[in-house]
């Protein structure tokens, strides 16, 4: 009975393996992703108003809708592979979502600066979305490089 008390208390050896992915980049990833649901949504509901309120051209309204899904989908990506990169602490899934960032940063530029109306909730909007992206390439970069030093 002694011995098998002393075998339960001993400390376990093994090997020990450090863990590299970043839980801040992980967190900003996670309130990115509800972030831009709740972007989508008011996007939608101001596209709605602009329609019923303002003069379009032709077909530029359903232009800058389609936009909006194509965004929609590069977003989703973009955070799939952050995501997934980061837990894995793999760099390809990390530099996608890097290479990514930079596609979703021209779309959001288009809904600040170059869509046919601009409303100040727009620029609040997109303002939130674009620090969101900024910070999590900073933290991308960050991640990229972590997981390339801890490389054998």
């Amino acid at each position: 009975m002694a011995a098998d008390q002393s075998a339960t208390q001993q400390p376990r050896r093994g090997r020990s393996q450090i863990v590299r992915s970043s839980l801040p980049y992980q967190i900003l990833l996670f309130l990115n992703g509800w972030y831009f649901a709740f972007f989508f949504v008011c996007e939608i509901l101001l596209f709605v108003f602009k329609g019923e309120t303002l003069p379009y051209a032709s077909n530029v309204l359903a232009a800058e809708i389609i936009l909006l899904f194509l965004t929609a989908g590069v977003e989703a990506l973009r955070l799939f592979f952050g995501r997934k990169g980061n837990l894995t602490e793999q760099i390809s899934g990390v530099l996608v979502c890097v290479i990514l960032s930079v596609a979703s940063v021209f779309a959001v530029l288009f809904f600040l600066l170059w869509q046919t109306y601009v409303l100040r909730a727009e620029i609040i909007l997109t303002a939130i979305q674009l620090f969101f992206i900024g910070i999590e390439l900073f933290f991308g970069i960050i991640s990229i490089i972590t997981f390339a030093k801890g490389r054998p």
